[in-house]
């Protein structure tokens, strides 16, 4: 649990949680308090009060407040040889903690009393007495007055870079000190030595830092040693945000070769394709959002998602078990939501809907209570909450925040963790005893749990569940996304007090020290609003139960038998999962081994017959050229214009080439009569690319067009062009470079060269989504195989992931090379760009995991492939008449098979076939490539 880790550090009695808000511990002396008798202890001197920690455990610490102190002075003793001076204190109020060494409200005895205490040090009794008379801004004095104690370096050649005055910050409370980093070290030394001299963090061991805002203000530094995302090893709050920057700057340069930054996006990207639970996806985002265990006011917040606390059995198949995750909590009760309208259309500006937050300090330790009782003590000014509204059962916990008019709350991440001790008063406290005489004991749990641990465990599946997977983006949006703030927030009532949000109050700008602190105090009660990391709808997550394409109504249910699409997908009927990873896992292992001559200038497109025998290419030399993979030879080379062919795909029937060319026709050649049939004049500017579907052509071309052509199916004409009629013109602001379908042709998506990206529904010819991806032109752009994401690679540089639902782009990947074309299987992408080298990148991390030494040139556009049986293709096309494809080829060999990969490149003019090899540690397998997506 969060505060255990924090706790952990010391085991005293005294802690910093015995202070007041603003309140700093400065430094402490061995003393005795000799009041009523001799009691040996700790004299801690702090910014607005005394306190006497004694010895033994049995006595109460003593707190007296400097405010309601009517005399300190120095008492001298008359024979100083033998009888030490003292401190008498007389004051108006004495505060009693922990007696009997019992966690338990204070106890304050109000009236004048003379408090005397005698040091150990006897010339020390001078100097804290001055302390104390002149105690008013002693902090920053302090502060300029001390350095960090270089000795406390762990190597005498460590080189330091920066220190600087910060606070560490824990929950509720914060201890001042200095920071210094150095080339090995991250230090940070107690301006009062406690709970350690210094602190040390390695800086080869941090994986994550962040900046976080600290009372709406961006001073707050959290560093992380471990994977968890839920408790750090630091949290720094600075006084200023240029030396906060400076620190952060140090360490990430540190950590640059050693970790890599994830963005919500990418934690998006995860979390849609299951590599990430609901419940990481969430601790991500909190984490992201600036929330953090060691700052009460922003804790990490996550939904109620259970309605049903009342049955003895819980059904997590039936929707009416769950809370709206689109609403509030404040609006999931319509009675109270118009009360609550009411009161809100007759507020004054600033209006708000909830005069309380949903996360809050009061809320965290209202469910916290059990496990760190000292904090509420804290809180509470030394009380307990009253026991009837105390947390003591789920089941009305719920039911207030449905009925209750101030009462709004969510819960924490502990309601879906692995410890149910904050659900059992395992610390034996006594929380007081409710109005029908029942003491406050164990939370009161549903009937459908057995016990805490079956609690947790079945509130955990409920966050996993179907229903809360397919909509728990509703929720993100409300408290993360776009939903967070503006109109979008009133229409959802989803407005909070203005304070709550970031850049609502400047505490800065409040020269008044008491104002200053009765504002942060405020902030503290009412809690803060995460930073919005969503500014766009979010993208639900992809589970079981959606459909390939979502929400559209124009997919189509059938695969024409003349769809290259669909002969690919036959291709996986004897494929199996783990085939289909095991040769991703292996893409970096293909091995060169042979090569042969095709064209003059640089090839542009690349198609294989469905038997894998024949393979046509297209050049700017304005060639299309059919090679014999069998016979290994050139065999046909046709020219249909003087101008640029830039792609070529086989139709369904498997007898016809069709060529695009920058001459702004569309060609089409029979295979069995090796002559052109027809050409289809289609365009007003270069055809860029073109694609087909169950009968239909889609051609893109820069003349900023997408045209829709469909295919006779009667035979009657001999000329293929005559057989195509116009059926629709999709239109662009600027020129088209790319164009793609999805795997059932439902969806085209098209990439223009101002860096657009239009999603259109392929039945209705309507533009779903148009989004601008990139700063210049789209190379290419390709749909996953379960057509909720776009991948798109531009002149830029950028690899950037759209999703088809919502037009968010989830992830963008700056690459320190244009890359021209790929292809991907949802989280890896291998692609080919400027160096001419095959990357592999891994999305999920947003790194290269392999080069692959390919052409001498930069990789040109892809082409689409529709191989044969256990055959499988990716192409790539270089600038310098590169052509390169694999074939993974199944090869029977008596009662063995051999799978090798057969690929093609040509260069400076010459053409060469080349074999690869992709063997495993398992053997030689098949995989269609081509099915994942094509290169």
């Amino acid at each position: 649990m969060a505060f255990l880790k924090a706790r952990a550090r010391t085991q005293e009695r005294f802690s910093l949680l015995l202070l007041d808000l603003e309140e700093y511990f400065f430094e402490q002396h061995t003393a005795y308090n000799v009041t009523s008798r001799k009691i040996r202890g700790s004299f801690k001197v702090c910014s607005r009060s005394v306190i006497f920690d004694p010895e033994n455990l049995t006595e109460p610490i003593v707190k007296i407040p400097l405010r309601d102190c009517e005399n300190i002075e120095l008492v001298e003793r008359k024979n100083t040889l033998i009888e030490p001076s003292a401190i008498s204190i007389l004051c108006g109020q004495v505060i009693y903690i922990k007696e009997s060494n019992v966690i338990a409200p204070y106890r304050n005895e109000r009236g004048a009393k003379k408090m005397t205490f005698q040091f150990e040090v006897w010339s020390k009794t001078e100097d804290v007495v001055q302390t104390l008379l002149q105690i008013e801004a002693n902090l920053q004095s302090r502060l300029a007055r001390s350095s960090f104690d270089k000795n406390c370096f762990q190597n005498v050649a460590e080189k330091p870079h920066m220190e600087c005055a910060v606070e560490m910050v824990m929950p509720l409370v914060s201890n001042p000190g200095h920071i210094c980093i150095t080339d090995e070290n991250l230090y940070f030394q107690p301006l009062n030595g406690y709970p350690e001299h210094v602190i040390q963090i390695r800086l080869h061991r941090v994986r994550r830092i962040y900046k976080r805002r600290h009372g709406l203000r961006p001073l707050g530094l959290e560093v992380f040693c471990t994977e968890s995302d839920f408790c750090s090893d630091i949290y720094l709050k600075f006084y200023d945000t240029a030396d906060r920057d400076e620190i952060y700057y140090c360490i990430a340069a540190f950590m640059e070769n050693h970790t890599a930054e994830h963005t919500a996006e990418s934690y998006m990207l995860q979390w849609q394709c299951g590599h990430l639970s609901n419940y990481q996806y969430l601790l991500h985002l909190n984490n992201l959002a600036d929330r953090s265990c060691n700052d009460l006011s922003q804790y990490p917040v996550f939904p109620w998602v259970i309605a049903d606390y009342t049955g003895t059995k819980l059904d997590l198949t039936n929707p009416a078990t769950f809370r709206d995750l689109s609403k509030p909590v404040g609006a999931l009760n319509k009675e109270r939501l118009d009360r609550l309208l009411a009161r809100y259309r007759a507020m004054p500006e600033p209006r708000f809907m909830y005069g309380s937050h949903y996360s809050s300090p009061g809320y965290v330790l209202f469910y916290l209570v059990r496990v760190v009782p000292e904090h509420m003590l804290c809180l509470q000014n030394g009380r307990y909450d009253h026991p009837d509204r105390i947390f003591n059962s789920i089941c009305e916990t719920w039911k207030n925040c449905l009925e209750g008019a101030t009462d709004f709350k969510e819960l924490i991440p502990e309601f879906y963790g692995n410890d149910c001790s904050f659900l059992e008063n395992k610390l034996c406290l006594d929380l007081g005893r409710r109005q029908n005489g029942r003491l406050v004991g164990d939370i009161i749990l549903p009937p459908w749990a057995s016990d805490a641990s079956d609690f947790l465990e079945k509130h955990r599946a409920a966050l996993e569940s179907q229903y809360v997977s397919e909509h728990l983006h509703e929720w993100i949006d409300l408290v993360f996304g776009f939903k967070q703030r503006g109109s979008e927030a009133v229409e959802v009532y989803n407005v909070f007090h203005p304070l709550t949000y970031e850049g609502g109050i400047d505490c800065d700008s409040i020269e008044d020290l008491d104002e200053r602190i009765a504002m942060l105090t405020q902030i503290l009660e009412f809690g803060q609003t995460p930073t919005q990391l969503f500014t766009s709808p979010h993208p639900h997550r992809i589970t079981p139960r959606i459909s390939n394409v979502p929400q559209s109504s124009s997919i189509v249910p059938h695969v024409s038998k003349r769809s290259p699409v669909s002969q690919c997908e036959d291709l996986f009927e004897d494929l199996t999962e783990d085939s289909r990873k095991l040769a991703w896992t292996n893409m970096g292992n293909l091995t060169l081994v042979s090569s042969h001559k095709i064209h003059k200038q640089a090839v542009t497109s690349i198609a294989v017959t469905q038997d894998g025998a024949t393979i046509f290419s297209t050049s700017q030399d304005s060639t299309l050229k059919m090679f014999s993979k069998e016979l290994k030879e050139l065999q046909r080379s046709m020219s249909f214009s003087n101008m640029a062919l830039s792609s070529c795909l086989i139709l369904g029937d498997g007898k016809t080439v069709v060529c695009s060319s920058w001459d702004n026709n569309v060609y089409f050649y029979s295979i069995p009569y090796g002559r052109r049939q027809d050409t289809l004049m289609g365009h007003d500017d270069a055809v860029s690319e073109m694609c087909w579907f169950d009968d239909r052509l889609y051609t893109a071309s820069w003349d900023s067009m997408v045209k829709v052509w469909q295919c006779a199916t009667d035979g009657s004409s001999s000329h293929k062009g005559s057989q195509f009629q116009l059926l629709a013109e999709l239109e662009h602001d600027a020129g088209v470079n790319a164009v793609g379908l999805n795997s059932v042709g439902g969806l085209l998506v098209s990439g223009c060269k101002d860096g657009t990206v239009t999603i259109w529904d392929t039945s209705s010819y309507e533009a779903l989504k148009k989004v601008s991806c990139h700063t210049g032109t789209i190379h290419h752009t390709v749909f996953s195989s379960d057509s909720q994401h776009v991948l798109t690679v531009g002149a830029d540089s950028c690899m950037k992931v759209t999703d088809v639902q919502t037009g968010m782009v989830i992830s963008n990947v700056k690459a320190e090379e244009e890359q021209r074309c790929f292809c991907w299987n949802g989280n890896d992408v291998l692609c080919g760009g400027q160096s001419g080298d095959l990357l592999l990148w891994d999305l999920l991390s947003n790194t290269v995991t392999k080069r692959i030494p390919a052409h001498t040139g930069t990789h040109y556009l892809p082409t689409y492939d529709s191989s044969h049986s256990s055959k499988s293709v990716y192409v790539s096309f270089l600038t310098d008449c590169c052509v390169r494809q694999s074939f993974l080829i199944h090869l029977p060999s008596g009662n063995a098979a051999k799978t090798v990969s057969l690929c093609i490149l040509l260069y400076d003019y010459s053409c060469f076939i080349l074999l690869r090899s992709l063997k495993t540690r398992k053997g030689y397998f098949s995989i269609n490539v081509s099915a994942f997506f094509v290169l």
